[in-house]
């Protein structure tokens, strides 16, 4: 396909740029993104057993909330009924003071039966890291800022990753048939890694269309709906008669044999009562079908009559829903991989790697090219501003592997010790501290220094596992975890051993040899002119 020259420049121009600003906060999104599939499985990983009595059976729960209603009072205002009680959703019956929010805190407490009948409650739940990672991907690495300030900022940099998306295509088109299925290994590295580059992003470009659309409507969902109620209004609510006798709500085990004679395929999974300010009980039910993709990453709702055990809201329910809610849903389900089962999440995590590995070599490609064109210009020695590039999109990256890598592993090392914020802590620091070695030693010596590093965080993780035993493993699903950590590892110690051999042996003038090097052969007038090569 023939396009201006002209055309094609501006495009790639515009591509560069775009990937430039916004290729780091995209990787971290990618990556732990990709982490968020395997959200439920690396909490059960994480959370220690808990130490309550085993779970009440349904028949006996009715038992369990009249005890934690006649002790606990509050709870009356919200609370769940878990039917699968595991080390993610460690008891029976769970509810959370009043002081937490729509994003979280508060103090959430678990109830059970001791074997004597009487009620045990605790406050140590399951782990907070997979929640941690789930919230480092929504806010693009920025969770230290209020929700409300990190989702437009995430949005606008989904506007940008969605204009990279469509001038990298541009700028391919002209050559699309004869370099796309062209990789091209050889001394030219720099040309090696572009070929990688372009056909990971053209086999996975509908996925990341998919990504970039999807993420824009999450970071403005508010103010969608604000402009379509400032258009159309709000629909009127009908008013709500006064609250005379309430009937008596169905005992769990009635709502669920009652919603499997409704809805045959529908799997539920939590219980969650909640009293109107009228004095009424409403129920909603969190579950799954896999014949169905879901609003949530793991699940959907239906509205239920605590009285009658009768289906009454199915707009977020997976089959149940109209032509609209099931529209709505499918962008959600595409986002989340929340369709298809396991191989859906195993083929979206490989995906989310890909994606991040796509902004990383975009961004070393973007610097090489500019280093080439300081070198045409007569610049010898490196600008500033890429040395600071360079340093950023080593130590970002791996700032941000190593950093999960910590958090996941003090996860199960700390177990019921854990604090509140403990794992941002440990993530933040760990970033901060890569981020900090890469631009005090420079992108060609802290790549190889912190791929070696970054190993170690991530085998971290097994051996957390070795630390804590065998009591936590419960399905091959856990002993997955240590072993794409252990893959993980063993990647990042092959990346560091090509960045060393790079360091000493690569072309006199790029920015990944090493400093002394390049001074050296500076001061005496000798200058490279091969291209520069990506690591």
């Amino acid at each position: 396909m023939k396009l201006p020259t002209d055309l094609v420049k501006m495009y790639k121009e515009i591509h560069g740029w775009v990937g430039i600003i916004s290729g780091l906060a995209l990787f971290i999104a990618f990556y732990a993104g990709a982490i968020t599939m395997f959200e439920e499985p690396l909490q059960r990983w994480a959370s220690p057993p808990s130490r309550l009595a085993p779970p009440p059976s349904l028949e006996r729960t009715p038992e369990l909330i009249d005890k934690v209603l006649a002790a606990h009072p509050q709870a009356a205002k919200d609370y769940e009924i878990s039917l699968a009680v595991d080390s993610a959703r460690p008891a029976r019956m769970s509810w959370t003071d009043a002081s937490g929010d729509e994003h979280g805190g508060g103090t959430t407490h678990y109830a059970s039966l001791a074997p004597d009948g009487s009620l045990q409650v605790e406050t140590t739940g399951p782990s907070p890291v997979a929640q941690f990672i789930d919230v480092l991907h929504q806010q693009v690495g920025l969770t230290f800022l209020p929700h409300e300030i990190a989702m437009p900022i995430m949005g606008a940099i989904s506007l940008l990753y969605a204009i990279a998306i469509v001038s990298g295509l541009v700028v391919l088109l002209p050559s699309l048939v004869s370099d796309l299925f062209a990789l091209r290994i050889g001394k030219n590295v720099k040309r090696m890694w572009l070929d990688i580059h372009n056909l990971l992003g053209v086999f996975s470009l509908p996925f990341h269309l998919v990504m970039a659309l999807t993420c824009v409507v999450f970071a403005f969902h508010d103010q969608f709906y604000d402009a379509q109620a400032a258009a159309f209004g709000r629909p009127d609510r009908p008013a709500r008669e006064a609250a005379g006798p309430q009937p008596a709500i169905l005992p769990p085990a009635e709502i669920v044999a009652r919603l499997g004679e409704q809805a045959p395929g529908f799997t539920p999974i939590v219980l969650d009562y909640s009293r109107r300010p009228d004095g009424s009980v409403s129920l909603r039910v969190a579950g799954s079908d896999p014949r169905f993709g879901t609003r949530g990453p793991t699940y959907g709702f239906a509205g239920v009559d605590p009285a009658t055990g009768q289906i009454k809201a199915t707009d977020y329910m997976p089959g149940r829903q109209d032509g609209w809610s099931a529209t709505i849903t499918s962008f959600f389900a595409l986002h989340f991989g929340s369709f298809g089962g396991a191989p859906i999440r195993w083929a979206y995590f490989l995906l989310g790697l890909s994606g991040a590995f796509i902004f990383y070599t975009g961004n070393l490609l973007w610097i090489e090219s500019r280093r080439r064109r300081e070198r045409k210009a007569g610049l010898v020695e490196q600008t500033r501003s890429t040395r600071v590039l360079g340093a950023l999109t080593v130590g970002v990256p791996l700032g941000c592997v190593a950093g999960v890598s910590a958090s996941v592993a003090a996860a199960k090392l700390l177990a019921h010790d854990a604090t509140p914020g403990i794992h941002s802590a440990i993530y933040y620091a760990v970033f901060l501290a890569f981020v900090g070695w890469a631009l005090a030693r420079g992108a060609a010596r802290s790549g190889f220094e912190l791929a070696i590093a970054g190993a170690a965080a991530m085998l971290a993780v097994p051996l957390a596992s070795l630390a804590a035993g065998p009591d936590w493993y419960v399905s091959p699903a856990l002993i997955a975890i240590d072993l794409t950590a252990i893959a993980l590892a063993v990647l990042l110690a092959m990346s560091a051993r090509s960045a060393r051999r790079r360091m000493v042996e690569g072309p006199r003038d790029s920015v990944w040899a090493r400093t002394e090097k390049n001074k050296a052969e500076s001061s005496s007038g000798r200058g490279g002119t091969e291209p520069a090569s990506a690591p």
